[in-house]
């Protein structure tokens, strides 16, 4: 099992961190257009190798995709990252050239590869991979989902005082602060309903934490997080590489599922070694269903910023 990480910094070297760690992948290649930055990153990373117990080797290169070649999953991070007050979708000029460039590379050197963008806006960079590389839709991934979910369960255990094992709960719509649709109607503690613990005014306040996550850590650090991207894309990959049939929220391309057609926007999924195996159809509230239908507007209207 081959990966590559397509980007050097933060995001990028945690994925591959986490992938190399849990010891699923025999090798992980960070690529990266900074002269020496991935071969750096990936040489410090092997280092780790002894101490954490893994035996996955992790090479660098800077900017030779021949690197890459027979890839079975690649994951793409490059793009500029968010500052302080940006929105995700004031990234697409600059992203969407370097998405096209990568995507295309990628899949010249591995034709069979599934990919997994993570690049913001990400559901328009995913809907742009689908464009560029006409790869079928069930091999092209967008990250937006598992990460926002893992945002929606901290908030969820921090109202309900609870360990975050008790707690099950997942995000899907588009990967933007206004997009996000934080599924509170099945959110559970321990399979019953998290509306028997807190106030549905408190519950609402955890879905608007929920929703400017991103925003709220790229304010307290300066830029966008890395931590919880990198380990929500190990998850994604190595359902992958292991065939789980695990279900995420991931952004798919819809062809009348949830009522959508012609985008990228986070719905559950079962992700195995085919990459998407299954879209997964689960009941909405009726407000759930407006602001599904609002954040798919919304990331129709950021598509339509792209040159293609």
């Amino acid at each position: 099992m081959k990966v590559t990480v397509v980007g050097a910094g933060a995001v990028g070297a945690s994925c591959a961190e986490y992938i190399a760690i849990k010891n699923f992948a025999s090798e992980v290649v960070i690529l990266d257009i900074k002269e020496g930055y991935a071969e750096g990153k990936a040489m410090d990373l092997m280092q780790c190798a002894s101490l954490n117990g893994f035996d996955t080797k992790i090479t660098g290169s800077t900017n030779d995709y021949s690197k890459t070649a027979n890839s079975d999953i690649c994951v793409i991070t490059s793009g500029i990252p968010r500052k302080p007050g940006m929105t995700r979708e004031e990234l697409i000029g600059i992203n969407a050239g370097i998405v096209k460039t990568v995507s295309t590379s990628l899949v010249e050197h591995s034709p069979n590869t599934i990919l997994i963008v993570v690049s913001n806006p990400m559901d328009t960079m995913t809907y742009l991979a689908h464009k560029v590389t006409g790869l079928p839709k069930h091999r092209i991934i967008g990250m937006g989902g598992a990460l926002d979910s893992a945002r929606f369960k901290y908030r969820l255990a921090e109202a309900l005082e609870a360990p975050i094992s008790d707690v099950d709960g997942m995000v899907i719509g588009g990967h933007s602060d206004k997009g996000m649709v934080p599924l509170t109607s099945h959110a559970t503690r321990n399979s019953i309903k998290v509306s028997e613990f807190i106030s549905a005014e408190r519950l609402e306040q955890v879905a608007a934490d929920t929703k400017v996550g991103g925003a709220t850590l790229t304010g307290l650090l300066g830029t966008s997080a890395w931590y919880a991207p990198g380990a929500a894309v190990s998850g994604l990959v190595q359902a992958i590489a292991c065939d789980q049939k695990k279900i995420f929220p991931c952004s798919t391309l819809l062809d009348g599922e949830y009522g959508l057609s012609d985008l990228c926007i986070g719905v559950p999924v079962i992700l195995g070694r085919n990459g998407i195996e299954k879209i997964v159809d689960v009941p909405l509230s009726d407000a759930e269903k407006a602001h599904m239908a609002e954040s798919a507007e919304g990331v129709k209207k950021t598509n339509g910023l792209l040159e293609l």
